[in-house]
């Protein structure tokens, strides 16, 4: 299991895009792969959307250059905002797969592995069937782009962990999967049994960190607990290191390293 880093963690420290002053403590985004590499010893990175409003592909292109160089390469891009692909007007689903098919795009030239989407809706049929329907047409050009899609959990339909992967059953295939975080477990009131239920489909985890106390304990659920169970069902992919705090992320990015490599090196 290869630790790796969520670029959301850091979005305190990245300049604004179009910002090329000088800023003390302050990184252009095209510095993060090697920031991550040297300074935060985590070896890949899950990059937010977010990150690229106003980039253009050639702007994409010199970020996978500077991260191939480096030895940190863009794994998977994840969109920020759960998209409408389940709604109940035609427009707003075509205007979902559309904004499907621009991030493929944009993930295909950062050479990653995955594009990770979330899905707005409530829980019942008809949107689930809808969601299914759609994805099942954008793998086609996924795979073509030699991409996988994971979906991650968001409130409504795909809250649930039985219903994430009864929706990942239905779209079938072998490049659709999850993107469970240790936040959202512990959200549904049973972090290791979601984990669990998850994990086996996961393209990657997200290691959810919320900061730590003056003695060192986490905030949130305790992260070798949550390591323990996706190794339990045998997740040997990439685990990212996904810090959500208010305080300067660094220290708490290195201490999470800390806890979670050692969990992933204990004796099962």
């Amino acid at each position: 299991m290869l630790l790796t880093l969520a670029t959301r963690s850091l979005a305190s420290r990245i300049r604004p895009a179009g910002d090329g002053k000088p800023s003390t403590g302050r990184m252009s985004a095209l510095e993060l792969p090697d920031f991550t590499i040297r300074q935060l010893e985590l070896r890949g990175l899950n990059v937010s959307a977010s990150l690229f409003a106003g980039w253009s592909l050639e702007d994409l292109d010199r970020l996978r250059d500077r991260a191939d160089k480096a030895g940190c390469p863009c794994l998977v891009l994840i969109e920020d905002t759960p998209l409408e692909l389940g709604h109940a007007e035609p427009d707003a689903r075509e205007s979902a797969a559309e904004r499907v098919r621009r991030l493929a795009t944009a993930a295909h030239r950062l050479s990653c592995n995955a594009l990770a989407i979330s899905c707005h809706g409530p829980d019942d049929e008809d949107t689930f069937d809808l969601i299914a329907e759609q994805i099942k047409g954008l793998m086609p050009l996924v795979e073509r782009m030699e991409l996988n899609i994971l979906l991650a959990p968001a409130e409504g339909l795909t809250f649930s962990p039985d219903r994430l992967t009864d929706l990942i059953k239905r779209i079938g295939g072998f490049r659709i999967g999850s993107l469970p975080s240790f936040g959202h477990a512990a959200a549904t009131g049973d972090a290791t049994g979601t984990l669990r239920k998850l994990a086996p489909y996961a393209g990657a985890v997200q290691a959810t960190v919320e900061g730590f106390s003056a003695r060192g304990k986490h905030r949130g659920p305790d992260l070798a607990e949550c390591v323990a169970a996706i190794r339990s069902v045998g997740f040997l992919n990439t685990l990212a290191i996904d810090y959500i705090g208010n305080e300067d992320p660094i220290g708490p990015i290195e201490q999470a390293r800390e806890i979670l490599q050692e969990a992933i090196e204990a004796e099962p």
